[in-house]
């Protein structure tokens, strides 16, 4: 993938990225008059929104890196062993950092 093509891609995910985590990150709904059900369902889904919250702040993460790479010039070396991560996984994934094999090794030591 050509760095221009990865740039935009990169971009475009953490302008969606920065939208989702914002529109997540809603004032929460004053709870007024409800029954102990609502309150409950609306911890379920406060707990609901912060997991997503957390994840798209983790892929966000991951993309602010890569950019970061594309702009050192190792964009599409792997970050633990220097070979080139495969054009199809950054076709995938345009953030990542890991060759297939040591993103597994990664993967197994959790």
């Amino acid at each position: 993938m050509d760095d221009a093509t990865a740039r935009a891609q990169l971009e475009s995910m953490l302008a969606e990225l920065d939208r989702s985590i914002m529109v997540l990150r809603g004032d929460p709904v004053a709870v007024g008059d409800r029954s102990a059900a609502d309150a409950g369902s609306d911890l379920t889904d406060a707990d609901r929104a912060q997991a997503m919250i957390d994840v798209a702040t983790r892929q966000r993460t991951a993309v602010v890196e890569a950019l970061k790479r594309l702009d050192a010039g190792v964009y599409g070396e792997c970050v633990d062993c220097g070979k080139p991560v495969p054009e199809g996984r950054l076709a995938a994934r345009p953030e990542a950092a890991r060759c297939v094999q040591c993103q597994s090794e990664r993967e197994r030591r959790r």
